[in-house]
Order: structure tokens, then sequence, then C-alpha cells
């Protein structure tokens, strides 16, 4: 295999760590007005991802800039096309950090509101764009000879990647409230496991759409069982929800996830950026790639930085594994 093919495939991975961490870690934020009923509650909605959010938005960097590094001919191309989407996920991103940290500074009812709502607001916003930007690399963009976008800056809005966007958003709703199920205790956890089993089968729909379309359109006979996968892993978890299970369901989600990364690239290889003008124009894993050399630099690196950032990150899920509940959470103490 090709040190192109290995990257290809590396960066799909970071997407994927993004989508599954990131994605339960949205869902929270969701969540926040329509599970918390009380301030204590926000509090325990917000300490469940308290210690790992900040982690969890690391995979973004990695995964964006890996395809600068290996694909840069990709990485421009793609994400010259959507800059508004990205600028209002990063603005998003940037105000949610802020709310979590500016929350608990003044002991007010109106400053507390006013800062879950940005929270809320930053967790629709990300997974929307970035679900935009995922499908629109899978579907294409019209492309000239030379890899440059033809006609508006607009053209990475259409019906099918929005239904991309509605995919993720949907997915990480779900992805929320079963994470919650798993991490919380008590009344909370009841509302959100049952809340999890009401959502998952009208908030997959996007995703299972998605799917379909991409396997329509670009795919292949093999893809067809990573697809079946996607349905039987979201049947299994919404079951699991219904009997229980929380840590198998949201085990259950995180193959769901997986499965459909691997029909979506699957249907995108050896493309990076189909060109909806031109197929001969789509930009391919052999022609974006980087130099032989620098793919080989970057290799050794990841291949020392990669397992030292995942030893840490699984470290801090397993000291922060325990369940949460209203009464772990102090009275309110601000300077």
């Amino acid at each position: 295999m090709s040190l192109e093919t290995v990257w290809f495939c590396i960066i799909v991975i970071f997407w994927l760590g993004y989508l599954f961490l990131e994605g339960f870690d949205f869902g929270v934020g969701m969540l926040l007005p329509i599970l918390g009923r009380n301030d204590t509650e926000r509090r325990v909605l917000i300490n469940t991802i308290g210690p790992v959010w900040d982690g969890n938005e690391v995979w973004l960097i990695v995964a964006a800039g890996a395809m600068f590094a290996a694909f840069p001919g990709w990485y421009a191309s793609l994400f010259s096309s959507a800059y508004l989407p990205l600028l209002l996920v990063l603005l998003a991103l940037i105000g949610r950090g802020v709310a979590f940290e500016y929350r608990g500074k003044v002991d007010s009812r109106r400053w507390r509101r006013t800062w879950d709502r940005v929270i809320m607001i930053g967790s629709w916003i990300p997974p929307l764009g970035v679900g935009l930007v995922l499908t629109t690399t899978v579907l294409g963009l019209p492309l000239d000879a030379h890899g440059n976008r033809v006609g508006s800056a607009f053209e990475a809005i259409r019906w099918d990647t929005l239904l991309g966007a509605l995919a993720v958003v949907g997915f990480s709703f779900v992805h929320g409230a079963a994470f919650l199920a798993l991490k919380t205790g008590g009344e909370l956890r009841e509302r959100a496991r049952s809340l999890a089993v009401r959502a998952l089968p009208v908030a997959l729909v996007p995703l299972m759409a998605l799917l379909l379309l991409v396997q329509w359109r670009e795919g292949a006979l093999w893809t067809v069982v990573p697809l079946v996968v996607t349905v039987v892993a979201a049947a299994i978890a919404w079951r699991k929800l219904v009997v229980d299970r929380d840590g198998q369901a949201f085990a259950a989600l995180g193959v769901t996830i997986a499965a459909a990364m691997v029909t979506l690239f699957g249907a995108l290889y050896p493309d990076v950026l189909p060109s909806t003008v031109d197929p001969a124009n789509s930009l391919t894993v052999a022609g974006a790639a980087s130099s032989p050399y620098t793919l080989k630099v970057i290799t050794w690196v990841g291949a020392f930085g990669a397992p030292a950032v995942l030893v840490y990150q699984g470290w801090t899920y397993w000291v922060f594994r325990k369940r949460i509940s209203a009464g772990h959470i102090p009275p309110v103490h601000t300077p």
C-alpha cells in the first residue's frame, strides 16, 4: 500500500475520531436546555464533558492539519470553497469554549442563562458545518482542470450537502443522549435514556438517507457491506437503550458512525474531491498528495506523536469514568 493511501486512511480515522468524541460532546451541549431542568442539572451535564471537551476538539485540528500536510491540493480546494461554514464553526467553537470557562464566574441566574445559550448555539453550529464540509468532499465540487472551484462561493451549500449537515447533527444529538445515559445517575439518566430511545429512529434518518444517496451515486459493490453494518449497528443501539444497556448502546453508536465513514470514504476513493463538472478534473489520492519525502517525514512524526496523544486521552477518560449525579454537585461558589 502506498503512503498516499495510508495517509488517506489515517485522515479518515482522524475525522472518525472527531465525529465520535466530539459528537457526544456536541450532543450534551444541544441537550443542555432540554434535559437540564434547573441549574444543578445543567451543571451535571456540563461536568460530564468538562474534563474532556477541549481534548476532543484536538481531533479537528489534527484532521485538518493532516490534510494540509499530506494532501495540500485537497485541503486548498475543499476548505477554500467553504469559508463561510468554517468561519461559523470557528466562531461557535470559540464562543463555546469561553462559555464553559465563564459560566460559573458570577452567581447570577441571568449570567448563567446567557452562557448556557452560547453553549447550546456553539454545539449546534459546528456539527452542521463539519457535516457539510465532509459531505462536500464526498459528493464533489465544480472544479476546473487546475483544481479551482468554478462558480460562486456558495457552491458547497446544496441540498445534498445540507443532508450531510443534518446527518452529523442528528447523530450528535442521539450520541449525546446515549452518553448522558451512560455518565449520569438518577432521574437525569432515565430522562436521557428515554430521550435517546425516542429520538434515535428519527435523528438517524438523514444519515441513512445520505449513505443511500452516496451508494447510489458513487458506491462500489463492497461498500454495501459497511452500509448494512451501519443500519444494523443503529438498530442494535436502539435495542440496547430500550433494555437499559447504556454502555453497549454507546459502543453500537460508535460502530454506526465508523461504518458510515467507511461507506462514505470508501465510495470516494481513489478520489479525494470529485469534480461535478468533469470527472477528469477530480482530485485523486495520488494527484493531490505531497511529495514522497514529505509523506515519509510526517509518517515518522505521527508514529511517535499519535500513541502519546492516544495514551494521554485514554487515561483522561479512565480517570473520569464514573457516573455523575446532582448529589455530586457542590453549592455555587464564586469569587
